[in-house]
């Protein structure tokens, strides 16, 4: 199994009259048995960074840095490498609605059979219903519509296919949006029995009591950067960027106080540190972008850290 390794990702949507910086100089690493949550508000580049290790950005969409997964450079390779060698191979999609993704007229069983065809040679086949206990579903979940699904059971259905191809990493896109609390505990028990077995999980979502019990690390995202990464202890009881902090403190079991303003619109960012407009710790020198600077294997991109 190989890690991956992103370096400065950046991706641009070029629109008639304007241009979305919708992410902006991103690096991380993710490792074999490592999970790492990416945390932040609606609309801040989690899933558009998802979509372009994958290959999925639209045609209007302008795609700098690297992503390397070992000699190959996700970024750069074309859709029928992607395809034929990533998609599902080493990297497996569990998407935001699982429900919306599955055929409605085909039974999961079907569908699973399908990708496990298309996934494995006919030899070394594993059956779905293998495939299907590894995601926490019975044989007879397997024979239901996506209709006759209730939310928790979608979820495995589309944990069971991104499993197919018996991938080294997963990416959980916000799994746990419209579960109850019962579903989203299995769901974590679930992606922390992905990493004990050694594969790699990138968890998207804006849930931190859910990142705080399955991640490792957390990378917390605003208007396409990342402002702050470091262990998920670190940064969520003890946060030194100010907008960390503020998502840590809109929680209902700390302060439940949101954040003050709205977060910039992606065609217009102010200069400088985007978060200032809203930071109560803002001084003349957040008028120049800051860094991610590391110390002590936590990162925080702030002139004036908490």
């Amino acid at each position: 199994m190989v890690g991956l390794t992103v370096d400065s990702l950046s991706v641009r949507f070029t629109l008639p009259d304007a241009r979305v910086a919708a992410v902006s100089d991103v690096s991380f690493s993710l490792a074999p048995g490592e999970c790492l949550a990416l945390v932040g508000e609606s609309g801040c580049g989690k899933s558009v960074l998802a979509s372009a290790l994958l290959g999925f950005l639209p045609g209007n969409a302008e795609v700098a840095g690297s992503a390397m997964l070992g000699p190959l450079d996700l970024l750069a390779a074309s859709d029928q490498v992607l395809s034929q060698q990533v998609r599902g191979r080493q990297i497996g999609l569990v998407p935001q609605s699982p429900a919306a993704h599955l055929t409605p007229v085909r039974t999961a069983r079907a569908q699973l059979d399908e990708a496990l065809r298309h996934l494995h040679p006919a030899e070394t086949r594993p059956s779905a219903d293998e495939v299907a206990k590894r995601a926490g579903l019975q044989p007879a979940d397997l024979d239901l519509y996506p209709h006759q699904l209730s939310g928790g059971m979608a979820q495995r259905v589309a944990t069971a296919l991104a499993l197919a191809g018996d991938p080294w990493m997963i990416i959980a896109d916000e799994p746990t949006t419209g579960l109850d609390r019962a579903l989203v505990d299995a769901l974590v028990a679930e992606l922390r029995l992905l990493v004990a077995d050694g594969r790699a999980v990138l968890l998207i979502t804006h849930d931190l009591a859910a990142a705080r019990r399955v991640a490792d690390r957390i990378a917390v995202m605003y208007a396409g950067r990342l402002v702050e990464v470091g262990p998920a202890h670190e940064v969520l009881d003890s946060p030194r960027h100010p907008y960390a902090r503020g998502l840590v403190d809109s929680l209902p079991d700390r302060a439940f106080t949101p954040i003050r303003g709205l977060p910039p619109v992606l065609t217009d960012l102010p200069p400088g540190c985007a978060f200032g407009p809203r930071c109560d710790r803002v001084t003349a020198e957040c008028s120049d972008s800051p860094q991610l600077t590391v110390l002590n294997g936590h990162a925080v991109a702030c002139h004036n850290p908490c």
